[in-house]
């Protein structure tokens, strides 16, 4: 079974401690055979919505997870966490990206932890970065209104030409708006990460299962989060490997571990 993790994180900020060895040893362990990787670090606000004191410019955060892939480019991809709030893509930024752009894989929106939406208009320079380098853009959904999928889906219809993903489809809910909005724009799809298998299932079967990739936060919940979370409970993914593949068709099943992700992502062994 091959598997492709399309939501991993490094970095140190808030109550996060997540490092690069964290995810070696969890893909070496949980079979894990490519991840796309960007830097908690470039986060703006906290959960509560404040500034985090101490900030990382989003060129140095892109380098830190630059610095990772080139170690492990087998196996470690790039998608660097864009500054929403804070800052634009400058020089700097396009000569990185241009310098390293066979590691890098995306782009990362979080909406929650800078509150701007990605239909806000500020995004546009984001967006031209994004269509002339042929990159997906990765955004988390829910937690806020800036995050709401509907944002999202509102930035995919305005860029036909561009791919987007809705990380965890609307988190903390029932996954029902962001699952019918998945088959109103060809550009949309959406991500496991925290998402129940129930949700998956449905949208598979609304659907099809060329809409939904594999993506799991690791290592937010420590180095074995694909085996237990913080509690020590079962983890979510567990049942994402092991149970969910007798719900669905073996290639069902393929298209969603790595075959959506292979393709989206341009990701090539």
């Amino acid at each position: 079974m091959m598997i492709i993790d399309t939501h991993v994180h490094i970095g140190t900020t808030m109550n996060f401690d997540l490092r690069p060895e964290h995810v070696l040893y969890s893909m070496e362990r949980y079979g894990i055979d490519f991840s796309l990787v960007s830097d908690i670090e470039a986060a703006e606000l906290d959960h509560k919505g404040r500034p985090i004191p101490v900030q990382v410019t989003q060129n140095d955060s892109f380098k830190k997870v630059l610095e990772f892939a080139q170690k492990y480019p087998e196996r470690i991809g790039v998608m660097p966490w864009m500054k929403l709030r804070t800052e634009k893509p400058d020089g700097e930024f396009v000569r990185l990206l241009e310098k390293n752009r066979h590691l890098v894989y995306g782009i990362k929106l979080h909406p929650f932890h800078s509150r701007v939406a990605p239909d806000d208009p500020s995004l546009e320079a984001i967006y031209e970065i994004a269509r002339e380098y042929h990159l997906p853009v990765v955004s988390h959904t829910g937690g806020c209104e800036e995050a709401r999928s509907i944002h999202l889906y509102n930035a995919a219809i305005a860029h036909p030409d561009i791919k987007f993903v809705m990380v965890h489809m609307d988190l903390g809910t029932d996954n029902r708006e962001a699952i019918d909005l998945l088959g109103q724009a060809d550009n949309l799809y959406g991500d496991t990460t925290w998402v129940p298998v129930q949700s998956t299932l449905k949208a598979i079967g609304r659907w099809g299962s060329g809409k939904i990739v594999f993506g799991s936060d690791s290592p937010i919940d420590g180095p074995d989060t694909y085996l237990h979370n913080r509690t020590g409970d079962r983890s979510l993914y567990q049942e994402y490997f092991n149970e969910f593949r007798a719900m669905i068709s073996p290639e069902d099943y393929d298209n969603i571990m790595y075959r959506n992700a292979a393709g989206l992502f341009g990701i090539h062994w």
